[in-house]
């Protein structure tokens, strides 16, 4: 008979829990090469171009964000896509902030400088200056604008005071309210002659839609604009010319919509049918008969969304123009903007 085989009977530690079990050999993750200084530091760059066939130029856009994102750094270039035409467009660089702002135009020698701060409650000053050196004259032209802003206590109103610099005449005042905005200002007619010139903006809820009254320097523009979930309609009037035209949009299905316009002075009209696959795709087709022209076009990106969000980071605009007197005239132009992050 086999003698019996004892058994090891684990200790306890002082809590009775047994010993923690041997650990395994860790692997140590492989060591990365540390990136150079200065990729270290370096804020995101943001990219933007743009071509338009039309006008045959190129526009580039460099942007990054500086001061631990307190700004940013703009660079702004243009330049022909040769065959004639604008060999290279202005150059801006610019450092925007919230509340102050600097773009430098190194052609001209010119700066815009713009700037906001709040002074005390309801006070805020804004201040913009521009200035240019001639170069044969050795002298500077300076305009610029200074605006203080009040609001009234606790009211949603708000009153400002705003003059150029060097003024020309006493300060233009406007009153802001709700529904609207009134200004008042010194309008020059000649060398002697000056008067108040009264301008403002009125908007009102009337039945269904809104009215909107808009009078500038004696003219007066009122257009009143309906719309439901299938309709929009938009007469409008302009006085005193008695000038009458309309608009009427009809929503057909959730994806197609048809608008039309009509002049009854000029007896000009125009129409247009728009459909819309989904948010990145969409093509329009229309007339416009002042020109003469009908045309086609395809959208491929939300035309009023951003770059970064459309497919490829790509916004592409084709239009088809056919002249009617002379189908044989047809063009094509388009329009692409692409965006890169580095």
């Amino acid at each position: 008979m086999a003698a019996p085989v004892l058994l090891t009977i684990p200790t306890m530690d002082e809590e009775g829990a047994p010993p923690p079990a041997p650990a395994s050999p860790s692997r140590t993750p492989p060591q990365q090469e540390p990136k150079p200084a200065v990729l270290r530091w370096r804020p995101p760059v943001r990219v933007t171009s743009e071509f338009d066939s039309e006008r045959r130029l190129f526009s580039h856009r460099l942007s990054c964000r500086v001061l631990d994102g307190l700004a940013k750094l703009r660079l702004r270039i243009s330049h022909g896509a040769g065959g004639g035409g604008i060999l290279w467009g202005p150059t801006d660089v610019g450092l925007l902030a919230r509340n102050f702002s600097v773009v430098v135009d190194p052609a001209t020698r010119g700066a815009v400088l713009r700037g906001a701060a709040d002074l005390a409650g309801s006070l805020r000053l804004r201040a913009s200056h521009n200035t240019k050196m001639l170069m044969c004259l050795f002298s500077q032209e300076q305009q610029g604008e200074v605006a203080i802003t009040a609001n009234l206590r606790d009211s949603p109103c708000k009153i400002e005071l705003s003059s150029l610099v060097p003024p020309n005449g006493p300060p233009r005042a406007t009153f802001f309210f709700p529904n609207g905005e009134v200004s008042i200002k010194e309008k020059i007619l000649d060398e002697r002659d000056r008067i108040l010139s009264v301008n403002g903006l009125v908007k009102s809820r009337v039945l269904h839609g809104v009215c909107t009254a808009v009078y500038n320097d004696n003219v007066m523009s009122i257009k009143y604009r309906y719309k439901d979930d299938e309709v929009s309609f938009i007469p409008s009037i302009s006085l005193p010319s008695n000038s009458l035209s309309f608009a009427f949009k009809r929503q057909l299905t959730p994806l197609d919509k048809l608008s039309y316009w009509y002049n009854f002075d000029t007896n000009y009209w125009g129409a247009i049918y728009k459909h819309k696959a989904h948010k990145h795709l969409k093509w329009k087709a229309g007339y416009e008969s002042d020109n003469r022209l009908g045309w086609a076009s395809l959208w491929v990106g939300d035309a009023g969304g951003s770059t970064k969000e459309a497919p490829l980071k790509a916004k592409i605009h084709l239009t088809l123009k056919v002249p009617q007197d002379n189908i044989q005239n047809s063009v094509v132009v388009f329009h692409v903007k692409k965006r890169w992050d580095f």
